[in-house]
């Protein structure tokens, strides 16, 4: 086991090199630090003094890769190369272009995040799994061709009209909790009341939907018809047979909002004022900030990277075949 998990770190330190490197391509080469300096200062009436300026404050100045007036190591260091993506590797993040330390902003806003995306996946999980093996033990009857049809149409609305909608009727007509806004300790729990009930409900089409083939497929195994025989009711055969077998699958579908529980959504978290990871991201890219924006992209990718190994390390968990290789 243990070496299984070196394995797997070890496999995602080129792929946190290779993002490192796309995202200092895509923020300092293509976008040239003379073309953010345009970008915030405006186009008209600036002059070159004023974008060495922006640039000298915020470190932009230096060279790309090598400083050629510098002697040693220093060629190396005072680049914006290593100044600016090196430091991403110990999450040392710098300074935003407004001059906030972008740790600190990381450090307060994950927590609000974190109180939305987490009952969000505990809760949603637990409903669409439960309807998606009601649907199972109701397959082929009318029961199972109308909620696949209302699955569809739950997936093919817009999360807008979700947020938009749930303020309107839940937090304007009906006045049961706010529509937006944010506050700490458990005066908190009123403002995430409505975004994490959007957020359930705008999931259970898709959610429903991805698990009931995932169960269908179960069911026409062979263990099943075996477990059938012996005279094990629908009931057990579906909760103790079918659920977990079919828990490798759905962690590979977890895995995915993993990176949400810290990362945030950027969506709900700007239509509710939740000062949130997601929101912190919107203002960034609203305002131009490029450290905020560059940091949270290089966040997002170790965070996926790190919900991927634990997903493989899950898989051996619920699977003796993968324990035993």
């Amino acid at each position: 086991m243990i070496s299984y998990i070196i394995r797997r770190l070890l496999y995602a330190i080129p792929i946190l090199i290779g993002v490192n490197i796309i995202t200092f391509i895509l923020f300092f080469v293509v976008n040239s630090p003379d073309h953010m300096a345009i970008s915030q200062l405006g186009e008209k009436h600036t002059t070159p003094e004023q974008i060495e300026e922006w640039k000298r404050e915020r470190g932009y100045h230096l060279p790309l890769l090598v400083n050629e007036t510098e002697t040693g190591i220093e060629k190396l260091t005072e680049t914006i190369f290593f100044q600016k993506s090196i430091k991403l590797f110990v999450f040392d993040f710098g300074n935003s272009d407004s001059g906030r330390n972008i740790g600190y902003d990381i450090s307060n806003r994950m927590w609000p995040s974190l109180a939305i995306a987490v009952p969000n996946l505990i809760l949603g999980l637990l409903v669409t799994i439960t309807l998606a093996l009601i649907i199972a033990f109701f397959r082929a009857t009318y029961i199972d061709y109308w909620a696949v049809v209302i699955c569809v149409a739950l997936m093919s609305i817009s999360a807008l009209f979700y947020i938009i909608g749930g303020q309107f009727v839940i937090g304007k007509l009906l006045q049961v909790v706010p529509i937006s806004g944010y506050d700490t300790g458990l005066e908190a729990i009123k403002f995430l009341i409505l975004p994490v009930i959007i957020g359930v409900v705008g999931g259970i089409g898709s959610g429903t939907r991805w698990y009931r083939t995932i169960f269908l497929e179960e069911i026409n195994k062979d263990y099943v018809r075996t477990a059938r025989s012996k005279g094990l009711s629908e009931q057990l055969v579906l909760f103790r047979h079918v659920l977990r077998n079919a828990l490798i699958p759905i962690l590979t579908g977890v895995v995915v909002v993993l990176p949400m529980l810290f990362m945030g959504s950027l969506l709900v978290e700007s239509f509710f004022g939740i000062p949130g990871l997601g929101s912190y991201t919107i203002d960034a890219i609203n305002s131009q900030d490029f450290a905020i924006v560059r940091s949270m992209v290089y966040l997002g990718s170790v965070l996926y990277i790190i919900g991927l190994i634990l997903t493989d390390i899950s898989y051996t968990l619920v699977d003796p075949r993968i324990r035993l290789n």
